[in-house]
């Protein structure tokens, strides 16, 4: 069985069996507990797990709370810790959205390309570095960008970094909230989205 599809397999049993789903990616369980150890989710800051174009919720209860769990984090549903949900959650989520399922920003290889990285760079299951460890990285050199869009949302500092775009447009996005990385995630047009901002307010499923 091929990667990819080891992990469909485990996202279709993460919705009744969280526990054994990420028992079935050894990868994931030893990446979710270097990273506990390491401290690597401080990085990171809130979001919910409920998509604001979906409407709902992308990942089950049970899982949300068995990832929170391995990760040693404390988290009230729907509200959990942004890198957790973000890079390990979304890699589960059988979810669509109007932009495809959650796990393509690590499956395929827009994101990591408009990063300036190699191709495969957001693997999960490529060593040795976790995921969580390579997307920080990525997520922190974006927003270090002196053109990076700051904003205040009610006493509360905001950051959107837009990398560089590849010759068809695609490009990097990295967000932050009071110093904390929310998301990353590749955007087809920078221009349509810097336009789309309309007033400061949280975004991309922030808290």
């Amino acid at each position: 069985m091929t990667s990819t599809a080891a992990l469909d397999v485990a996202a279709v049993l993460a919705a009744e069996h969280p526990s054994a789903a990420i028992a079935s990616l050894p990868w994931l369980a030893a990446s979710l507990a270097d990273d506990a150890a390491a401290g690597r989710f401080a990085a990171w800051g809130r979001s919910t797990i409920v998509d604001e174009n979906v409407g709902a919720a992308v990942l089950p209860r049970a899982l949300f709370d068995e990832l929170h769990a391995r990760a040693g984090l404390e988290a009230a549903w729907p509200v959990g810790n942004a890198g957790l949900l973000h890079v390990y959650g979304y890699l589960l989520s059988t979810t669509p959205t109007p932009y495809g399922l959650k796990r393509e920003r690590w499956l395929t290889d827009d994101l990591a390309l408009a990063c300036g990285l190699s191709r495969g760079a957001f693997s999960p299951w490529a060593g040795p570095d976790t995921l969580l460890s390579r997307v920080t990285a990525a997520a922190a050199f974006l927003l270090s960008r002196p053109d990076a869009i700051d904003e205040v949302v009610e006493g509360r500092s905001t950051r959107i970094a837009l990398g560089d775009a590849l010759p068809d447009g695609t490009t990097a996005l990295a967000y932050a909230v009071d110093g904390l990385i929310v998301t990353t995630f590749p955007v087809a047009d920078a221009a349509v989205l810097r336009s789309g901002l309309g007033a400061p307010r949280l975004r991309w499923n922030a808290v």
